[in-house]
């Protein structure tokens, strides 16, 4: 049903297709640094404290929150740019095409989140890190995908780019609801109010960044303090950026978003991966794996995603609610729904939320993630690379 592809998705997937190698660069080196000599300097680096400002009107927080809090704030903004692009004029915009992909990533999140409940009911301290692997990490999936070139068909590139990005969308309402601190209602009020400035700026159509830019620092401050992740601070603002889809060379919301996604892509995301990739595997083996947690991940990213994608989008294409996409096959749309268990960036991120006072059980994460991420592509490449041909 996936037939039309704009040159906003194209852009896009060659991005993030090439970022998905500098990611994985990014968390390999990672890896080495935080089992080897220099250990020690990478901990303690990320957890030194930085001010920018001055101790009564600054901000003052770790390398590693500065990454996570800041950063993943233009991250996710960005996404949510993205997002709200695809809804009025890209591949979600007509309902019948979004619907293969909103019905498979609906599979994909319930699954793994159920899995990884089943595994971890009985331990209400790891419970917490349910939403683990109901994401996917848009740039290694498609940096997979990019790998087989014209093997694999651009309706199933489409269908798995929208399937992230709206997992990625289901991932930021979960961090909204689920993992929030104690709220302030005062800093509530005023993030009320910098929404409503930001939305008044909209509506006199300001077709200048500056004015939200300066908004939305303020709205970040207010959302930092209020008990709301920081982050949410960059969804609100990217929700008020003005798009004009009859004029998309006119359009604030795709010149922002062609600004940034390379530094987001190439700078932001292995920065994250980075900071938060390195785990010490002294004294791991592969029974670490069956600790819960990892366990819960790893079963939740492979098993999980592959059927709840697949068993969900099957219902829908059966019951002629939609359709295949175009020039595939079920093997080719079944070796991609094992690709979206690559978690990585968003699970990584998660799981920091959800266990951000417990180093041990964030030491689980990162190996149920990583394992669950490297199974899934080993698994969803040879399976593609099976089912499809040269071209």
């Amino acid at each position: 049903m996936i037939q039309h592809i704009s040159k906003p998705f194209k852009y896009f997937f060659k991005l993030e297709s090439a970022s998905g190698l500098l990611l994985l660069f990014a968390a390999v080196i990672a890896m080495i640094i935080s089992n080897g000599t220099y250990s020690d300097i990478y901990f303690d680096v990320l957890k030194k404290y930085i001010l920018i400002g001055t101790e009564n009107f600054g901000l003052k927080l770790s390398v590693l929150h500065w990454i996570n809090d800041v950063l993943m704030a233009v991250f996710f903004f960005l996404v949510s740019l993205e997002i709200k692009r695809e809804f009025i004029q890209g591949e979600l915009s007509n309902p019948k095409q979004a619907l293969l992909p909103i019905v498979g990533a609906v599979g994909g999140m319930l699954v793994p989140a159920l899995i990884y409940i089943f595994i971890n009911i009985n331990d209400a301290a790891t419970l917490k890190g349910w939403a683990i692997p109901s994401a996917t990490d848009i740039a290694f999936s498609l940096g997979v995908l990019s790998l087989l070139g014209k093997r694999v068909p651009l309706s199933l590139k489409v269908f798995l780019t929208a399937l992230a990005i709206i997992d990625d969308l289901g991932a930021i309402v979960i961090i909204a609801f689920f993992y929030s601190g104690n709220i302030s209602i005062i800093y509530l009020l005023l993030m009320l109010v910098s929404i409503i400035f930001l939305i008044f700026l909209n509506k006199f159509n300001i077709k200048i960044f500056l004015p939200y830019l300066i908004v939305g620092i303020f709205l970040w401050e207010f959302t930092h303090q209020s008990g709301v992740h920081a982050t949410i601070a960059g969804v609100l603002l990217a929700l008020t950026i003005p798009h004009n889809k009859k004029k998309p060379n006119k359009s604030l919301l795709l010149k922002i978003e062609h600004s940034i996604s390379p530094y987001v892509a190439f700078g932001i995301m292995p920065i994250f991966a980075f900071a938060n990739a390195g785990v010490p595997l002294e004294g791991l083996s592969f029974f670490s794996l069956l600790n819960p947690i990892p366990l819960g991940i790893v079963c939740g990213l492979f098993f999980g995603k592959q059927i709840g994608v697949l068993l969900f989008s099957y219902f829908a294409i059966k019951l002629k609610f939609a359709e295949m996409p175009n020039n595939s096959n079920w093997m080719s749309f079944y070796g991609v729904s094992i690709l979206t268990g690559i978690g990585f960036t968003m699970s990584l991120f998660v799981g920091n939320l959800a266990f951000v006072e417990s180093q041990n059980y964030l030491n689980d994460v990162k190996i149920g993630v990583l394992a669950g991420s490297l199974i899934s592509t080993l698994f969803g490449y040879f399976i593609l690379l099976l089912s499809t041909r040269e071209k």
